[in-house]
């Protein structure tokens, strides 16, 4: 047997093998190696000697088809690792297994970068990249990718500079955990005095204290401490008070507080900034920004800066208004209270007038709305879209790691199993406090009659219950499900021929298109009637219960959205060429908040120090404003007039969601709806924004900006 006929023999065994254990009694994730905390050395030590017989092969230069395919092989067999890691570091309730998930983590990310610096690998993907005329358009595109990310780790570069390059990685990870843990272990508090000033409705959020300094005497002169409630500062606790109480100091204090916490996070981002504009400045490029946008649509800086500059005008004139009415109702329904809008007022009034104005109910809302009515949901989408069906599998002893947790597989009449999906849906003590779409495995051809299929998690933390049905979602939350399955079924039904562009592994400003594409069926009535029901009497949510829904999230809708323009340009500003203009981070933050929003700067707050997107999108968070144009075009042109229907399915399934990073996402998008979606801009790609401008009634705003284009 040849030694391709070797690789490719090896290859099959070792995926069979894991497609029975997967099937069998199996560690977590399904995964063997996992049946114990210390499975997780074993998994680490099966990967790296893998990617060893995959480097020695790959050394004997075979031919450029063949490199590929071993590389892609590498990639999997190291992504396993590094993905159920990090899954079980934010899940996992077993400390133990939190332990070992961490030193896999360390372990497997060391062994990363010697895979990204080793030359043998890099001079084969040159040499591959040089003969890749006769491969596929995807595996033309996978070389291409590979020899560019080796290039990022600085691969190319002398060795002094990329040992430069090394050393900043390494502090650019550890200021970033840094961040991170300051974060969680820095919240910050406020006490509040009297203990009356915080209403019953709160008290789950907040703890007893009691001060000498201020006793009471009773009646029998007993003396008692006055009693107060600690409120900490961290960010899901500021949002409630800061939406529900109605003391005006209170508010002040805990926005104060909660903006101005860790105060160690301004120095750790200083240096954070610094290290990424070196290595940018390292790899040729004149900022950070540069850098990271580089491998993206946008291409440049100047072209997100220009698309940000025309949201941002295109919003102000609507955004002043909603500020203005807002002012209105202040000072019309709470004549004692100063009469300005602050900044700890804007969450507080926008709700008190949504709910004023549309005499919407919280609890009333939620009660159409239980979770297994919303899983429900995801069961509705899937088959009256694609024709498949969620099948809820067994989980063998070992494989998951909370007794909620449930494993569906996603099914097809014709095509069989397409992936498969833990849901973890319920919050519990050192979980990972958000919702998050997490990939175990990536899909990828095996050979021309195996796949190896998709494998994801879905983990959010809603309100812990025996029972599905007892657990009401408020709305936002059923936005927020729709939203992370939206990534599901990109990583679900990715047919990629490679591992290296399953699902989401795409470019920054194309991965949360589907996300937001599916949050219009959270609010879609056609699409919520057939799953959204009283939890007691099985009524069909009303109908004018949803356009209420609709009104209040529109009602303020611009304002939300000058919001994330403002934070989008302080990531590029912040990234951005140094240094800094106006001085320090917080200034930056000052400045850019007086120029693009209605809002004054708080004195003495420092935003930007739990500004955690800082670290994950750094220089990217404008993607999420790409996708948000993006998804209006996409649902005004294909998913609109029939949203449900097997066509609309079909075009999303076969021409975009299929595909992962694939294809050039340009063309993917063009294909999906036709001409303008996106026009050119500086070598660049810019959304076209008409679609979101007349879904938020800015058509005159627009027109106006067009004229002047």
């Amino acid at each position: 047997m040849t030694m391709v006929g070797k690789l490719l023999s090896r290859t099959l065994n070792v995926f069979r093998e894991r497609r029975r254990s997967f099937s069998s009694s199996s560690g977590l994730y399904g995964f063997p190696q996992l049946k114990t905390p210390k499975g997780f050395q074993s998994f680490v030590d099966e990967a790296i000697q893998r990617s060893a017989e995959l480097i020695a092969y790959i050394s004997t230069a075979p031919p450029a088809a063949d490199i590929m395919r071993a590389m892609d092989e590498i990639s999997d067999t190291v992504c396993c690792v590094v993905d159920s890691a990090e899954l079980c570091r934010h899940t996992h309730p077993n400390r133990e297994f939190l332990q070992e998930a961490n030193k896999a983590s360390f372990r497997i990310n060391e062994y990363l970068h010697y895979l990204n610096t080793n030359h043998d690998l890099y001079n084969a993907v040159k040499k591959a990249e040089q003969e890749c005329h006769m491969l596929s358009e995807e595996a033309q595109r996978g070389v291409r990718n590979l020899r560019a990310d080796f290039e990022r780790g600085g691969i190319h570069l002398s060795s002094e500079k990329l040992h430069r390059v090394n050393s900043l990685n390494i502090e650019i990870s550890q200021l970033s955990r840094q961040y991170n843990e300051n974060i969680v272990m820095d919240p910050g508090n406020v006490d509040i005095y009297p203990s009356s000033r915080i209403p019953k409705s709160l008290h789950y959020l907040v703890k007893p204290i009691y001060r000498s300094g201020s006793s009471i005497v009773t009646g029998s002169n007993t003396v008692l401490k006055e009693k107060g409630y600690r409120i900490t500062t961290d960010p899901q606790t500021v949002a409630a008070i800061l939406q529900q109480s109605s003391d005006d100091e209170v508010r002040k204090m805990v926005y104060t507080q909660g903006n101005s916490v860790p105060h160690a996070n301004v120095e750790v981002l200083r240096r954070l900034i610094s290290a990424r504009h070196e290595l940018a400045q390292m790899m040729g490029c004149k900022s950070y920004a540069e850098f990271a946008v580089k491998p993206n649509m946008a291409t440049t800086p100047d072209v997100v800066r220009s698309f940000l500059l025309e949201m941002s005008k295109m919003v102000q004139a609507k955004s002043k208004e909603e500020f203005e009415l807002l002012t209105k109702f202040k000072r019309e329904t709470f004549s004692r209270s100063d009469g300005n809008l602050r900044a700890w007022d804007e969450a507080y009034y926008m709700t008190m007038m949504k709910s004023s104005t549309y005499k919407l109910d919280n609890s009333v809302v939620a009660s159409y709305f239980s979770l297994s009515n919303c899983i429900e949901g995801l069961k509705v989408l899937v088959q009256s879209l694609f024709g498949a069906t969620f099948h809820n599998i067994p989980l063998e002893p070992g494989e998951s790691w909370d007794p909620q947790v449930l494993k569906l597989s996603l099914h097809h009449p014709e095509e069989g199993d397409l992936g498969y999906l833990y849901l973890d849906l319920y919050s519990r003590k050192g979980k990972y406090p958000g919702c998050a779409h997490f990939a175990i495995k990536g899909g990828r051809k095996i050979s021309q009659t195996e796949y190896q299929l998709p494998v994801v998690a879905l983990v959010c933390n809603f309100p812990c219950s025996r029972s599905p049905s007892a657990v009401r979602l408020n709305h936002w939350e059923v936005e927020t499900l729709f939203h992370e399955f939206g990534h599901a079924l990109h990583s679900l039904l990715s047919r990629t021929d490679y591992q290296h562009f399953s699902g989401t592994r795409v470019v920054l400003d194309f991965a949360e298109i589907p996300s937001n594409l599916f949050e219009y069926y959270a609010w879609d009535y056609r699409v919520l009637k057939r799953f959204a029901r009283h939890y007691s009497t099985g009524e069909e949510i009303p109908r004018k219960l949803v356009e209420s829904m609709k009104g209040a999230k529109d009602m303020f809708a611009t304002t939300d959205l000058q919001r994330q323009i403002f934070y989008a340009l302080v990531d590029q500003t912040l990234f951005g060429e140094q240094p800094l203009p106006y001085g320090d981070t917080s200034s930056v933050v000052a400045e850019l908040k007086r120029q693009h929003t209605c809002w004054e700067h708080v004195e003495g707050t420092h935003w930007e120090a739990r500004f955690s997107h800082l670290l994950n999108y750094g220089a990217g968070y404008y993607s999420y404003l790409y996708a948000k144009c993006f998804a209006a075009t996409i649902w005004k042109k294909l998913c609109q007039e029939d949203p449900l229907s097997l066509t609309t399915g079909f075009a999303l399934r076969t021409k975009f969601l299929q595909h992962g990073g694939a294809r050039d996402p340009a063309s993917l998008l063009n294909d999906l709806v036709g001409d303008g979606i996106y026009r050119h801009c500086n070598g660049g790609i810019i959304p076209d924004i008409s679609s979101l401008c007349d879904e938020m009634k800015l058509v005159e705003e627009y027109q106006q900006q067009v004229h002047l284009l």
